[in-house]
């Protein structure tokens, strides 16, 4: 049922009976968070508590850890975490242009198509640029 609107003002009251479609949303996520509250909690209650210099010392990868741990991360560590952020970003806003663009009339589905286009190109221009640019280069 559409919303209705009051003859007065012209504003958009809410329907109740839609309300009620996000029940079983709301049900989902309350049982969601208390099993996930009940299993965090009951592993800690009956989990062994035992503990001892090596299961309190620092642990990584397997290997004691040698130096310090406020050691400087090179700028080129950033520039590609960076990098792949943006590319992996850049490729997700191509799933909600795939599921609509069935359901587009041809015309609109011709200038989708033109634009996503366009679209690869310029990430691909971008990755190209980045690649002569030596930013994928790991010293």
């Amino acid at each position: 049922m559409p919303p209705t609107t009051t003859a007065a003002f012209g504003e958009i009251t809410p329907n109740l009976h839609s309300v009620g479609e996000f029940l079983p949303l709301l049900i989902l996520l309350v049982v969601a968070f208390l099993l996930a509250g009940v299993l965090v909690g009951l592993s800690w209650i009956l989990g062994p508590k035992k503990p001892s210099a090596a299961k309190l010392s620092s642990y990584e990868c397997g290997v004691d850890p040698v130096g310090s741990a406020r050691e400087r991360f090179p700028v080129k560590f950033y520039l590609i975490a960076m990098l792949f952020i943006i590319f992996d970003i850049e490729t997700v806003f191509l799933y909600p242009w795939a599921v609509t663009y069935s359901h587009l009339a041809h015309a609109p589905q011709v200038f989708s198509l033109v634009e996503m286009l366009v679209f690869i190109v310029l990430l691909f221009v971008g990755y190209i640029y980045v690649w002569k640019k030596g930013a994928f280069e790991w010293e």
